[in-house]
């Protein structure tokens, strides 16, 4: 397992980080977002990844597993398919690096098997395809997400993941 520093404690992204980012959302959604949503967008991939390692923990234990796999991990259909949207616009934007720092790996009972920490990343990935294309679901016409706009997208996620 990975340690990491808590989210409140983390550095900044670097201007290079900062502008994939704001190019993924680009590329999955014709969106804007600048340098504040950041900070929010790294808390929302945080809380999302701890679900569901929270969640795929609880499976492992389940099914008598002493690590979370990959398969512990309540993985939909619809995030699935983000996922495999988020390799093909990784291709070219390359943050898959930078989401293997970002995405935190929270300490749990049962660590979790080095293939589940190998997926996180892309999971982190998937995770923020499917926020990006949430925020043009919530409203068509978004261009530049607003605080609301980022609730009622953390509001949903809540509900269903």
């Amino acid at each position: 397992m990975i340690a990491q520093l808590p989210a409140d404690k983390m550095p900044p992204p670097r201007p290079t980080a900062i502008s994939r980012f704001e190019r993924l959302f680009r590329v999955a959604a014709r969106l804007d977002i600048d340098k504040a949503d950041i900070k929010r967008y790294e808390e929302f991939v945080n809380h999302k990844i701890y679900d569901l390692l929270l969640r795929g923990e609880a499976n492992a234990r389940a099914n008598g597993h002493l690590f979370i796999e990959p398969h512990d991990l309540p993985i939909t259909k619809g995030l699935q398919e983000s996922i495999h949207l988020f390799r093909e616009i990784d291709e070219e934007i390359e943050l898959r690096p930078i989401l293997d720092h970002l995405a935190n790996r929270p300490p749990f009972e049962l660590e979790y098997s080095e293939e589940t920490a190998a997926k996180l990343p892309n999971i982190a990935g998937g995770i923020s395809v499917a926020l990006a294309r949430a925020f043009k679901l919530i409203d068509p016409e978004l261009k530049n997400p607003q605080t609301g706009h980022w609730e009622r997208a953390f509001s949903v996620f809540d509900l269903l993941l």
